[in-house]
């Protein structure tokens, strides 16, 4: 009966500080440090009274999960894929559920080991459909402008142009004076003939987003900028970490379920 209490009260604790962190990420795109700083050591008391007297078996598990969740975190926070609360929410998580809580829900068959990776998978996952988003609206701008969607980037590779076109969209340069959560994926210099050279970003320069995206602000207010800019949303990932945790408690891991489908016979 105690496991079962600790084991509620670990998922209902995942489920509330996320649901605020979403709430808070979709809002600002900023989530404060005391909410980590408050979950993260009652997670860690929970999870060790529970494995220590309950399951001893499964500490070393435990220690195995929190580790590779948070190599992996932090590798990609330094590679600029994640943002930091993003960071901080897999390591909690992998503190408050590093396992699968077989005892409270034994009906799912698609479970990962290491269950803070099955929830990664699964974020992963939901955030792609986003590029079903981006390519509609890509199409619905091409229909509406009657141009070509990269006028003025011929000297960029195939590649370059497809990772934005999956990543982003167009929008009418004013749109980056206005409050929102939208960041340039190009940048727009001056040669030393006069001429304008646009380029494609796919990864963060050295200078501050503000700074690019006062430079392109200043450029479509002069006129040079007249088939629009190519910016990124910036997504509210925890919102898909938050969603892929409640998949991977009631169903389990969209990845491995996926490759069993279609590999394993029926």
């Amino acid at each position: 009966m105690l496991v079962e209490v600790l084991e509620t009260t670990r998922i209902a604790l995942s489920l509330a500080f996320f649901a605020y962190a979403s709430w808070a990420d979709w809002k600002s795109r900023e989530v404060s440090n005391s909410v980590w700083i408050v979950l993260a050591p009652i997670a860690f008391a929970l999870t060790t009274v529970q494995f220590v007297l309950f399951s001893p078996e499964l500490f070393m598990n435990y220690a195995l999960s929190f580790g590779i969740t948070s190599g992996l975190a932090i590798v990609l926070f330094y590679l600029g894929a994640f943002g930091g609360a993003d960071a901080k929410a897999l390591m909690c998580l992998a503190l408050a559920l590093p396992v699968f809580p077989t005892n409270l829900l034994s009906g799912v068959v698609f479970i990962s080991p290491l269950f803070p990776l099955t929830v990664f998978s699964n974020a992963v996952v939901l955030a792609a459909f986003t590029v079903v988003y981006a390519l509609l609206r890509n199409a619905l701008w091409r229909i509406r402008k009657g141009s070509g969607l990269f006028a003025g980037f011929e000297r960029e590779s195939v590649w370059r142009k497809l990772l934005v076109l999956i990543t982003g969209y167009k929008v009418d340069v004013t749109a980056l004076e206005q409050p929102g959560h939208v960041y340039p994926l190009e940048d727009i210099v001056a040669k030393e003939s006069g001429e304008d050279e646009r380029q494609l970003m796919v990864f963060p320069k050295d200078e501050t987003q503000e700074t690019i995206m006062a430079r392109l602000v200043s450029a479509g207010k002069e006129g040079r900028l007249k088939d629009g800019v190519w910016v990124t949303p910036g997504l509210p990932l925890l919102i898909f970490i938050t969603a892929g945790l409640l998949i991977a408690l009631v169903f389990g891991d969209i990845v491995w379920a996926f490759l069993q489908f279609v590999l394993l016979p029926h």
